[in-house]
């Protein structure tokens, strides 16, 4: 550990005392990656499947009887809570004769409830694995008779984050005496020119303080076919045959080197397994919005994360990162398929680790998580609109499962996964429906006038009326089984003497699972509208890009705000008004949607602002175990990103460093793929543009002002047109 340390201090020492950010040492780029080692990854098919197609398990895979317990435990369970919910809706609206809005309303509140009781019943299984686990320490790994490659998708991302975060993972793994045993990949599908030559600068840096065994590899992908899906698949194919396993992360992963390598070691324990998923925590989150998700997600995760893992069993699902895959088993069964027609149901497939597990567990192998396997991090957005952004493609990707769900030789387990992840965004234009079909019910009783008596002979009147005391004993019931995961996490926070410090003392923590509570329920109904609205522009056919994420800022000004906003909080004043004409008791009994729609505006404005998170963890609200004492693997992340951001690499314009960087220049020609050959006929339009628009440049300022980002990339991928940056003047 002495000797790994020496190493630390000397890198940062060496980057504070370096040279200006353009220069760099003569290394060019031989090295950047290792020889190819294929596999073949054939596309699978969702309609043919032959069991024999799949393998035979070495051991067991099934639930055991504990996983049938608690599955009976969930289905049941749940389906009697459902019934029970039902047959109690059902006696509020038939106190008269029921009419077919009553039965619509009956229709769409017993399939929402039946959604949060199955939610319910499952952090029930959760809340008691966590209360009775055992507390043993974990044996230490003796060895690594495999070799694992971590790999690291990125897409303009930040290099100072990202390449930060790699370096601490390979510090923290060489630490536990294993570190031979792991390869490092930066897989890059960005488009941006100046974090691709950001991304270089960063790598050749980085690698070349770490010395001839850094085992340090970057590749950039021409073309981002199949985004991370095809990047991932891009390295399984090229390099894949080299490797027993590879740990997949996210630009925003961050694990510790124990939680690898026991990573490793279950996965060469288990030769059934085929991915093995962690439960990655939120860290170094800020602002409020992602605060609020940050503590959210350490009290409450563990328990849903622990109910899903002892349900499922070895029938789990995949997350896309965090996560280790056997990499020959991937390579067999997990090519992507597209899906017939256009976006957004047709096309590559968004969410595609979903489908990756299916696939994987449809040949034989196992996908199980280990929810206490301690030590996997990552991060999440900053504030309302960012989220609202990534849920948009998650939307649209969990809704190309609906022609995934009914694929051939799938477990019944998975087509379950896919179900919850579909009915994850119907669920708000089901809530919404059900909030309209209320309000017109109790319209038509208050001002349309009766059919006292029917055409159908009756001794006694027809009244259209409700069973108010049934009704507020439902509500109560369905917010008790809404917040059942909050209080069972809370429970088991109390309990933990170390969380319960760590969180503020029980104070402190209670106060905290109050103020989450509270403003999980007003935004709760914009996000409602939010998902309706991405629901029905896909079901119009509008597709989703794939937009890059920020990480840190949640600012936003607040002009885009109300543009984003408005219609959510004209709705909040059009439903108050309405249910205050109705009836006063409808106006409290929607209060919690009308309060969130009418404060939409500034509770997006203040979900961004970093200084009222802030604040909030001074007055030691909100706090996590993690942030109080945080592990060495995330300070260590953090220091070196602030060193690598004090490079400039993240700042500069990618032609400027051609130009002053010589040495760079040619390293960075180095690493470009070999040029494919060009048919006779055949033009790349953006190379034909950008060789045009240099040749009448006099200055960079010209060719920045005129070239497009494609044509940059052009320029870039071209020695020739590289050199004529040189003729160019520099800019005024």
């Amino acid at each position: 550990m002495a000797v790994q340390m020496d190493r630390v201090e000397t890198f940062e020492e060496n980057a504070a005392s370096q040279a200006p950010a353009g220069h760099f040492p003569e290394q060019g780029a031989p090295g950047a990656l290792p020889p190819e080692n294929r596999l073949e990854m054939p596309t699978q098919s969702l309609r043919r499947w032959r069991r024999r197609d799949g393998r035979r398990p070495v051991r067991g895979v099934g639930p055991g009887a504990a996983g049938w317990v608690a599955r009976f435990v969930v289905f049941v369970g749940a389906l009697a809570l459902t019934l029970y919910g039902a047959r109690e809706m059902y006696e509020v609206v038939s106190v008269s004769r029921t009419t077919w809005l009553q039965w619509a309303l009956l229709a769409l509140f017993t399939i929402n409830f039946s959604w949060i009781a199955i939610a319910f019943t499952s952090a029930i299984v959760g809340f008691v694995a966590l209360l009775f686990r055992s507390r043993k320490t974990p044996a230490p790994v003796d060895g690594l008779t495999t070799r694992t490659a971590v790999v690291m998708p990125v897409y303009n991302e930040e290099t100072s984050r990202t390449f930060a975060a790699l370096f601490s993972m390979r510090e923290s793994i060489e630490a536990t005496g294993r570190g031979d045993a792991f390869d490092y990949f930066i897989l890059s599908d960005t488009t941006n020119p100046d974090v691709w030559v950001a991304e270089e600068r960063a790598f050749l840096a980085l690698r070349e303080q770490m010395g001839p065994g850094a085992r340090l590899y970057y590749r950039r992908r021409q073309k981002n076919t199949h985004r991370k899906a095809g990047n991932i698949a891009d390295f399984v194919t090229r390099w894949g045959g080299g490797y027993d396993h590879m740990l997949v992360l996210d630009a925003d992963s961050l694990m510790t080197g124990d939680c690898i390598v026991r990573l490793a070691a279950a996965m060469e324990a288990d030769p059934d397994a085929g991915i093995i998923q962690t439960l990655p925590l939120i860290i170094n989150r800020n602002t409020l919005f992602a605060r609020l998700q940050q503590f959210a997600a350490r009290v409450y995760g563990p328990v849903i994360a622990t109910g899903l893992s002892v349900w499922m069993g070895k029938d789990g699902n995949y997350w896309g990162h965090n996560a280790i895959i056997r990499t020959r088993a991937f390579a067999a069964h997990c090519g992507m398929p597209d899906l017939s027609g256009k976006p957004p149901f047709g096309g590559h497939i968004l969410s595609h680790d979903f489908v990756e597990a299916a696939l994987i567990r449809r040949a034989g192998w196992t996908v199980y998580m280990l929810p206490h396997l301690g030590g996997s991090y990552e991060e999440s957005p900053p504030s309302l609109i960012d989220l609202a952004t990534r849920d948009r493609r998650w939307c649209q990707g969990n809704l190309q499962h609906a022609r995934v769900i009914g694929s051939a030789g799938l477990k019944w387990a998975t087509r379950q996964h896919f179900a919850t992840g579909i009915f994850s965004y119907l669920a708000s234009p089901l809530w919404l429906m059900q909030l309209v079909i209320g309000i017109i019910l109790v319209l038509q009783s208050r001002y349309v006038r009766p059919e006292y008596f029917s055409q159908e002979f009756s001794l006694f009147p027809a009244w259209p009326r409700f069973d108010p005391e049934r009704a507020l004993a439902l509500f109560v019931l369905t917010m008790a089984i809404l917040l059942a995961p909050k209080l069972f996490g809370l429970i088991l926070t109390l309990i933990n003497g170390q969380d319960r410090r760590d969180g503020g003392g029980a104070f402190r923590v209670i106060i905290s699972t109050l103020f989450e509570t509270i403003m999980s329920a007003l935004l709760a109904p914009i996000m409602m509208v939010i998902q309706s609205g991405a629901v029905m522009q896909i079901l119009l056919g509008r597709d989703t890009g794939w937009n890059p994420q920020r990480r840190d800022d949640g600012s936003i000004a607040f002009g885009d705000i109300v543009r984003r906003h408005w219609q959510h909080m004209a709705l909040g004043v059009i439903a108050g008004l309405t249910a205050f004409l109705i009836a006063t008791s409808l106006a409290l009994w929607m209060s919690p949607t009308i309060v969130g729609l009418l404060l939409a505006i500034p509770i997006s404005w203040m979900s961004g602002k970093k200084s009222i998170g802030l604040f909030l963890k001074r007055i030691g609200l909100l706090l996590t175990p993690e942030e109080v004492a945080p592990p060495p693997v995330v300070t260590r992340a953090n220091r070196l990103q602030e060193t690598f951001a004090a490079r400039g690499f993240d700042e500069d314009d990618a032609f400027d460093v051609m130009r002053r960087a010589p040495e760079f220049r040619q390293a960075h020609i180095a690493m470009l793929p070999p040029r494919p050959v060009r048919k006779r006929g055949q033009v790349d339009p953006e190379h034909v543009l950008a060789e045009a628009k240099l040749a009448d440049a006099e200055t960079v300022a010209d060719a920045r002002s005129w070239l497009s980002q494609r044509e940059r990339i052009a320029v870039l991928n071209d020695p020739l047109l590289l050199a004529k940056l040189d003729r160019l003047q520099p800019a005024a």
